[in-house]
């Protein structure tokens, strides 16, 4: 009774071995098929499809206005109003 038991624990191992290398064979398989199709899709499509130069715009005047000083009060006023509202 012993050994049956021992023996169909053995085969159990051995077929979820099998099924453990059977799966992780076929994802190994399947995402190396999917990058080599990656890589074929890019080939065709630089090959068909001409690339197009970049424009360069002219780059707009950069200015810088410091913020209104009635602003950062009102930014103080929320910050305050938030702080006694989470506290209640």
């Amino acid at each position: 009774m012993f050994f049956e038991a021992a023996n169909q624990l053995v085969t159990n191992l051995q077929n979820g071995l099998i099924l453990l290398v059977l799966g992780m064979g076929t994802v190994f398989v399947f995402l190396a098929v999917l990058i080599f199709a990656t890589k074929l899709m890019g080939k065709i499509v630089k090959k068909f499809v001409p690339e197009v130069p970049e424009t360069k715009q002219p780059a707009a005047s950069a200015v810088v206005t410091a913020p209104a000083a009635s602003n950062d009060a009102e930014i103080a006023a929320a910050i305050c109003a938030a702080v006694v509202q989470s506290r209640k």
